[in-house]
């Protein structure tokens, strides 16, 4: 329920305040979804709720820069999703291309593409390369864009790259075998050299990762938020935080 707007500022003010500083979040990962049902509920468009998703994205990112974290990970485009229709997907690719661009253009954020490029349009994976290439000296918050993108394609893409690595410098398959490790994995994942990440919110009321960093997560916290993306509110962001402040995380110990 929403509260009266005076009300509603002082409780976000209050609940920002409570929050304890040793208890953020290094790595956020965001599960957009819910663009689509947002706009069917006001009979809209599809492309609607993909724009108006689109516009959230900087409050977002100004919202975890203020509450002190280092990462966050936007889960914009699954694999799945390419299987929609050619009409839907060229409008939904156009607007996280323009997204992307505009993140870029500010100059606050440091920007990295994550995904399979290949899959795109070549226009589209161009402009996304640009992007990041233009942020790659930015300090400050790193932002992986994640377009294109599937959990059990990225751990494939890892084992591919590790097995060309070790092919390259001689290595047999047996001996390969007998040293494995899991960090072999992490250090061939998108995210190599980052934290993984500490908490995954997923808007919509979905209960599910749908294979979000499915590597990376093995220990991270979820909160799932009933509004849909397009609605997600400072508000609900804090919630998520003050959720993950309280809970202990034994990380499987």
């Amino acid at each position: 329920m929403r509260l009266p707007h005076p009300l509603y500022g002082l409780y976000e003010r209050r609940l920002a305040a409570s929050l304890p500083r040793d208890a953020v979040p290094r790595h956020i990962g965001v599960i957009l979804d819910g663009n689509r049902r947002w706009a069917r509920s006001l009979g809209e468009k599809a492309s609607t709720g993909h724009r108006r998703g689109a516009d959230k994205i900087s409050e977002l990112l100004r919202w975890s820069e203020d509450a002190g974290v280092e990462v966050v990970t936007l889960w914009m485009l699954s694999t799945d999703n390419l299987s929609r229709s050619p009409e839907e997907l060229a409008e939904l690719v156009a607007i996280i291309q323009g997204a992307v661009a505009d993140l870029a253009a500010t100059g606050r954020w440091r920007l990295q593409v994550m995904g399979s490029l290949d899959l795109l349009p070549a226009a589209a994976a161009a402009a996304l390369k640009d992007a990041q290439a233009a942020t790659a000296d930015v300090v400050g918050l790193h932002v992986n864009v994640a377009v294109g993108y599937g959990g059990r394609r990225e751990i494939a893409d890892a084992v591919r790259s590790l097995l060309r690595e070790h092919a390259e410098s001689g290595t047999s398959l047996e001996e390969l075998a007998d040293t494995f490790d899991v960090e072999h994995i992490a250090a061939h994942l998108y995210t190599k050299g980052q934290p993984d990440p500490d908490l995954v919110i997923r808007t919509s009321g979905e209960q599910r990762l749908g294979g979000f960093l499915l590597w990376q997560s093995a220990h991270s916290e979820f909160y799932f938020c009933e509004a849909y993306w397009p609605d997600f509110r400072r508000v609900d962001f804090l919630r998520a935080l003050r959720s993950y402040a309280a809970r202990e995380r034994r990380l499987g110990r």
